[in-house]
């Protein structure tokens, strides 16, 4: 039985983390909410202990052999655990690819402004997925259309590590930027 909370009409599910009366064993190790061991002991003394200080008695390391609760307030603990995951989805970089799409026969022009386009994508470190479309007769020049990509990555072999994969059904490219 996990706490179910509602939050404007929906139901979501906390985590896992047992506190207070969920906690169904007999015997806890109980860590004091300034760090300090307590020891083993019953479950229903530790909740009272918790219940003295106003704070909750929460589940820390349900797996260990017997279970470790720790006495704090539960509100203030999630609080900080938001803060720090937001902090740290804050500093990831979120790694985007785009994907262009050359034909074989494609015109100087617009291959001019793909290039230019791939250009503009890895300077603001975006990877690149450079992908070869053919359609029926096509098919059976492939050659020239690998020519193309090849020209496309001899381009860009010093700004973007390039990952070739010509394979029957698809021949693409990867662009990554080099830092």
């Amino acid at each position: 039985m996990y706490p179910v909370f509602f939050v404007w009409g929906v139901s979501v599910i906390s985590d896992r983390t047992r506190i207070n009366e969920m906690i169904r064993v007999k015997e806890v190790r109980v860590v004091d909410s300034d760090g300090t061991q307590l020891g083993v002991i019953p479950t229903k003394k530790a909740l009272e202990i918790a219940a003295e200080k106003k704070l909750d008695l929460v589940e820390v390391a349900p797996n260990a052999k017997p279970v470790v609760c720790k006495i704090m307030d539960y509100g203030k603990y999630k609080y900080e655990q938001a803060r720090k995951a937001k902090e740290a989805k804050k500093n990831q970089k979120q790694v985007i690819v785009k994907e262009i799409k050359f034909k074989a026969r494609i015109d100087k022009h617009d291959l001019e402004t793909k290039l230019g386009q791939i250009e503009k994508f890895l300077e603001k470190d975006n990877k690149v997925k450079v992908s070869l479309m053919m359609f029926g007769r096509e098919r059976m020049h492939a050659d020239l259309g690998i020519k193309l990509l090849d020209e496309v990555a001899e381009k860009f072999a010093e700004t973007a590590t390039v990952e070739k994969r010509y394979a029957e059904s698809q021949k693409f490219l990867m662009l990554t930027p080099k830092k």
